[in-house]
C-alpha cells in the first residue's frame, strides 16, 4: 500500500467503530478490549528484531486505529449515564424545566421558530430536579424568548416545554419545544462573548442592504444562515450551492494562509509562523462555532501544520485520514453526521480525482476552465450517492451553478470575515459589508436563476439501490473523463463507460421529457388545490404564490411521483403528515429531500420516529403540532384545529386537522381520518364556512352531520381508491356534502381533481369528467 494510503484503513475502522458505539453504547467495553488486544499484538510484532519496516508501519496504523477507537468508545461509554438521566425527563407526562448552556448557532426551524443545540445543566420534569450534563436541542418561538438579544453560543438559558427523545445515534439526547417560554439567565462571557458580539456586528453591518445578497454575507463569512429566508435557502439547495454557507476547508485555508503570510511578512520563523496560524485557526473555530465541516477542516489544517512543524511531507489523503481519526476520537457522534460524511467525501474527491478530471476535460475546453469545472464535478460525483440516500433526485445544473459562483465565493468570504472582525468600527464594517454584498448578490442571483430552470432536479431511485446505481455511473463518468493512456485495454474501458453513460442518459432524457415537460400540460396550470389519485389514501396539494403544501403522501410511491410530476412540483415548502397510517404516509420516501418543513401528529412506533429522523437528515425541519399552532405558506395562512393536548393515543383520532385560508386560496378544511366523536369535539373551533372540505376517512360512515352542516362546503373532496374493500365512500358520507348543494369530487371515479378560484366562483376540474362550478 502506498505510504499516503496507510492511514485510510485506520480512518474507516475508526468511523465504523464510532458508529457502532454511539448506536449501541453497551458495545464500548468490547471495543476497548479488542483495541487493547490489537495494541498488544502490534507491540509484540514490532519488538521482534527481524521486523521489517512494512510490519512496523502496519503496526503503527493498528495502534493509531486502536487508540482512536478506544477514545471514541470511552467517550460514548462515559455519556451513557448522564444521557439516560436526561432521557428520564422525556417520560414524564408534564412539562420539563431545563437550565442549559447554548453550544450551537441559532437556526430557523419550521419557518417562524428558532432552534439551537445546548448542554443541559439542570433538568426538572416534576418528579425531582437533577443536575445532569447532556446534549439537547431546544426549539422556541422568538416571541416566547425573554432576553433574545443575548441568546447566543455560551449563554445560560432556562426553558420550559415538552421534551421528546431523539433518535439513537444522534448527539442530542432529547428535543425540547419551549412552549412554556425561554429566558436568557446569563449572557456569554469571555471569548464566546467577543465572538458573539463580532457576529452580531456583522449582522448590523449588512442591515439595510438588499435582502438576498445581504443574508448570504454572514453565511459565507462565518457560516451563520439565520438571515437566509426559506426561498433563498431552497434555491441554494436546489442549485447545489448550499455548501458555500457551511464553513469548510476553503475558509480554514484562507484563515491559515493569511495568518501564515502575515507572520512571514513580520519576519517570524517557521515555528512562530505555525503557532500564529494555529492560534488564528482556533480563534476562527470559536468565531464560527464547531460545526461538523468546521471540525473536519480545522482538524485537517492542524494535522497539516503539525506535519510541517515536524518537517514531514503532508500528503493530502493521509492528512484527511488522520484528521478523521482525530475528530471521531474526540467526538464519536460525528460518525452519524451527514455533514461530516459529505465534507470528508468532497475533500477526498478533490484530493484524488480533481486533477485527473481536469486533464480529461482539457481535451474539450481550455485548461483554466477545465480545472474550474473539475472541482465541483469531482465533489458532485463523490457526494451524489450519499445524497441519494436522503433525497432521491440528482441536481442537473449543480456543476454549472458552482462554476458561475466560484469566482464570487472567496471574495465574499474574505470581505465578510474582515467586516466581522471590524465590527467594533461600525463605519468600516458597513463599508466592507457593502463591498461583499456585490459578489454575494451574484451568488444569490445564480441560485435563484438555476433553481427556476425547468428540470433542475432529476428524479432518481431512492434507497441503497439508487445510491449504488449512481455510484456506478459516477465511477463510469470519472473513468470516461479521467482515465489516461492509449493502450487497447484503457481505450476499451473508456468506450464501455461512454456507452453506458450514453444509454443511461438517453433513458433519463426521455423520462424528463415525458414527466417534466409533458406532465404539467395535462393538469390545469391555475390549480390552487389538487387531490392526487393515489388509490385508497390521501395526498392533497395546495398552492399559494407558488409556495406548495402537500398534506399526506398516500400509500403508492409511483402514484405520488406521477402526480407531483404532472402538477409541476419539485419542492415542497410544507409537508403535513396528519397521522402515520400507511395510506397517509406510505409514499414518504418520494418527498424525502424535497420538503423544507414537516409538521405532523403524534408518532406511534419506532418506524414513525425513524421516518421523521430520515426527513430531518434530508434537510427538513420537523415539528409536531397541536391545536393552536399556525403558520404561513405564501400569502395563505394555515392553522391546526386538532389534536388537542388531551388526545393521547396516536392514530386516526389524533389526525392533524388543518384549516387553510387567505391569499386568494379557497378556504379549505382537511379533516384527516377523524371519526364522529372527535369531529363533534372539533365543532367549537369551526367559526366560519369553508369553500372546500376534504371529507374525513375517505368517506366512511363514521361522520358528524352537525360538523358538515356548519362547514357548509361548496366542494367535497373524497380521496378514495377504486373498488376498495371498505365500501368507501359510503352513501351517507356523500350526502353530507351533496344535501347542502356542494359538488362531489372523488378520486376513484374522477382521478386527479383540481380546484381553483376564478372571479367569485370555484372551478372544479376532473381528470375523468367535465369541468364544473362549485357554486
Amino acid at each position: 500500500m502506498a505510504r499516503g494510503w496507510t492511514l485510510v484503513p485506520a480512518a474507516a475502522v475508526t468511523w465504523a467503530v464510532s458508529g457502532l458505539v454511539i448506536v449501541h453504547p453497551g458495545a464500548a467495553p468490547v471495543v476497548v478490549g479488542a483495541a487493547v488486544a490489537a495494541v498488544a499484538l502490534a507491540t509484540t510484532l514490532t519488538r521482534r528484531e527481524r521486523a521489517r519496516a512494512r510490519v512496523r508501519r502496519a503496526a503503527a496504523v493498528v495502534v493509531l486505529t486502536a487508540l482512536a477507537s478506544m477514545i471514541a468508545a470511552a467517550g460514548s461509554w462515559a455519556a451513557i449515564e448522564p444521557r439516560e438521566r436526561a432521557l428520564e425527563a422525556t417520560r414524564a407526562p408534564g412539562p420539563v424545566d431545563v437550565v442549559a448552556t447554548v453550544t450551537g448557532k441559532l437556526e430557523r426551524w419550521g419557518g417562524d421558530q428558532l432552534a439551537f443545540d445546548a448542554v443541559s445543566v439542570r433538568v426538572d420534569s416534576g418528579a425531582g430536579e437533577q443536575r445532569v450534563s447532556a446534549p439537547i436541542q431546544i426549539i422556541a418561538d422568538p416571541e416566547d424568548i425573554v432576553g433574545a438579544a443575548e441568546l447566543d453560543v455560551g449563554a445560560r438559558i432556562q426553558a420550559v416545554g415538552s421534551a421528546r427523545p431523539s433518535d439513537p445515534g444522534t448527539r442530542a439526547v432529547m428535543r425540547l419545544h419551549a412552549s412554556g417560554g425561554l429566558t436568557v439567565r446569563e449572557p456569554a462571557t469571555g471569548m464566546l462573548r467577543v465572538s458573539s458580539d463580532l457576529r452580531r456586528g456583522l449582522f448590523d453591518a449588512v442591515e439595510g442592504l438588499p435582502t438576498a445578497g445581504a443574508s448570504l454575507v454572514p453565511g459565507l463569512a462565518v457560516g451563520d444562515t439565520l438571515l437566509v429566508d426559506e426561498a433563498l435557502d431552497a434555491a441554494m439547495k436546489e442549485s447545489s450551492l448550499s455548501h458555500l454557507t457551511a464553513v469548510s476547508g476553503a475558509n480554514c485555508a484562507l484563515v491559515v494562509g493569511i495568518a501564515f503570510g502575515i507572520a512571514a511578512a513580520a519576519g517570524a520563523g517557521r515555528v512562530a509562523r505555525i503557532l500564529v496560524a494555529m492560534i488564528a485557526l482556533a480563534a476562527f473555530v470559536v468565531l464560527v462555532t464547531p460545526e461538523p465541516s468546521v471540525v473536519r477542516a480545522a482538524g485537517m489544517a492542524a494535522v497539516a501544520m503539525l506535519a510541517l512543524l515536524l518537517g514531514r511531507p503532508a500528503q493530502g489523503i493521509a492528512v484527511l485520514a488522520a484528521a478523521v481519526c482525530a475528530c471521531l476520537a474526540v467526538d464519536p457522534w460525528l460518525a452519524g453526521s451527514l455533514g461530516f460524511a459529505l465534507s470528508a467525501s468532497a475533500t477526498a474527491s478533490l484530493l484524488l480525482f480533481a486533477r485527473a478530471l481536469a486533464r480529461g476535460l482539457e481535451r474539450l475546453m481550455p485548461p483554466v476552465l477545465a480545472l474550474t469545472v473539475a472541482v465541483p464535478l469531482a465533489a458532485q460525483l463523490a457526494c451524489g450517492p450519499l445524497l441519494i440516500l436522503i433525497s432521491p433526485s440528482v441536481p442537473v445544473y449543480g456543476v454549472a451553478a458552482n462554476v458561475l459562483a466560484a469566482p464570487a465565493a472567496p471574495a465574499v468570504t474574505v470581505l465578510g470575515l474582515t467586516a466581522c472582525l471590524a465590527a467594533p468600527i461600525p463605519v468600516l464594517a458597513a463599508g466592507l459589508a457593502a463591498i461583499a454584498w456585490l459578489p454575494a448578490a451574484w451568488i444569490a442571483a445564480t441560485a435563484a436563476t438555476v433553481s427556476a430552470l425547468p428540470g433542475d432536479q432529476l428524479p432518481w431511485i431512492g434507497g441503497a439501490g439508487g445510491a449504488l446505481l449512481l455510484a456506478a455511473l459516477s465511477a463510469a463518468t470519472g473513468l470516461a473523463l479521467g482515465l489516461r493512456g492509449d493502450d487497447v485495454r484503457r481505450r476499451r474501458v473508456r468506450a464501455a463507460c461512454r456507452g453506458l453513460l450514453a444509454a443511461v442518459g438517453g433513458v433519463l432524457a426521455g423520462t424528463v421529457a415525458l414527466a417534466g415537460l409533458l406532465g404539467p400540460l395535462t393538469v390545469p396550470p391555475r390549480w390552487q388545490i389538487l387531490a392526487c389519485d393515489v388509490g385508497q389514501g390521501d395526498a392533497i396539494l395546495l398552492r399559494s404564490d407558488e409556495r406548495i403544501v402537500l398534506v399526506d403522501t398516500g400509500p403508492d410511491p409511483d402514484a405520488l411521483r406521477g402526480c407531483l410530476d404532472r402538477a409541476g412540483v419539485d419542492r415542497l415548502d410544507l409537508l403535513v403528515l396528519t397521522h402515520f397510517d400507511h395510506d397517509h404516509v406510505g409514499a414518504w420516501e418520494v418527498v424525502r429531500g424535497r420538503a423544507a418543513v414537516v409538521i405532523h401528529g403524534p408518532p406511534d412506533t419506532a418506524e414513525d420516529a425513524e421516518m421523521l429522523s430520515s426527513l430531518s437528515v434530508a434537510g427538513a425541519q420537523i415539528r409536531q403540532v397541536q391545536e393552536g399552532d399556525s403558520g404561513a405558506v405564501g400569502s395563505a395562512r394555515w392553522q391546526v384545529l386538532w389534536p388537542t393536548e388531551s388526545v393521547g393515543v396516536p392514530g386516526n383520532d389524533a389526525s392533524v386537522v388543518l384549516a387553510v385560508t387567505g391569499g386568494g386560496l379557497p378556504a379549505t378544511l382537511l379533516l384527516g381520518d377523524l371519526s364522529e366523536d372527535p369531529q363533534r369535539r372539533l365543532l367549537p373551533a369551526i367559526g366560519s364556512r369553508f369553500d372546500v372540505v376534504k371529507v374525513a376517512h375517505h368517506g366512511s360512515a363514521d361522520q358528524s352531520a352537525t360538523l358538515y352542516d356548519r362547514v357548509a362546503a361548496r366542494v367535497g373532496l373524497y380521496t378514495v381508491g377504486a373498488d376498495n374493500p371498505f365500501g368507501h365512500p359510503r352513501a351517507e358520507a356523500l350526502s353530507l356534502v351533496a344535501d347542502g348543494g356542494g359538488v362531489i369530487a372523488r378520486t376513484d371515479r374522477h382521478g386527479i381533481v383540481a380546484v381553483w378560484r376564478e372571479d367569485d366562483r370555484l372551478v372544479v376540474w376532473r381528470e375523468r369528467g367535465d369541468v364544473g362550478a362549485g357554486g
